[in-house]
């Protein structure tokens, strides 16, 4: 077992003031140490085509690929966009698992939270990102589930989380993620 986890954080969120950003800083900040959280970006990466993956890929996939290579684990963190992930988080999946045979994906613990301003929590966008995770090779852990609903007034004017049921709740999914990477990490 390592002493420190590295875990690359993703957010589907592109906007500035994504409320689901919020929600990773805050499971960030309540995350046990044994954890080291980066965030990785996906909103610049241009859209996976088969044709352009040849030694001369777009920079940005190959920057992508190398940042996601030496992970532990990987914390997803998404709004729900039509009952389903945003384009960055799918389009970063598909980056990431090509060429054939040389995903960063595989082996990888995998942590899913989704959140919106309705009732569901982004119910649809969790599990459909979880199809693909399957898919990938990656342990996705399975309890506690995370769908963060009516999420409109979960942080005050300082984006520190209002609602202790809610801070609590973050705090026990992240040290549940933390034994999650443990349990399934190759070291």
């Amino acid at each position: 077992m390592k002493d420190q986890y590295d875990i690359a954080v993703i957010v589907g969120s592109l906007r500035k003031a994504s409320i689901n950003r919020k929600v990773a800083n805050a499971i960030v900040n309540l995350a046990p140490d044994n954890l080291s959280f980066r965030f990785v970006e996906v909103g610049n990466l241009p859209f996976y085509n088969t044709d352009l993956d040849d030694e001369n890929a777009p920079e940005e996939w190959k920057a992508f690929r190398a940042s996601m290579a030496p992970a532990d684990g990987v914390l997803f963190v998404t709004p729900e966009f039509n009952r389903s992930v945003p384009a960055p988080i799918k389009n970063a999946l598909d980056v990431g698992s090509r060429p054939y045979g040389q995903s960063v994906w595989a082996g990888k613990s995998a942590g899913v939270v989704s959140g919106s301003l309705g009732g569901i929590g982004g119910f649809g966008a969790n599990h459909h990102l979880r199809q693909s995770l399957t898919f990938l090779d990656m342990p996705t852990m399975q309890q506690p589930e995370a769908y963060i609903g009516t999420f409109g007034d979960l942080f005050d004017e300082n984006d520190q989380i209002t609602k202790d049921g809610t801070r609590d709740f973050l705090a026990k999914f992240a040290s549940a993620f933390s034994d999650w990477v443990a349990l399934h990490s190759k070291d």
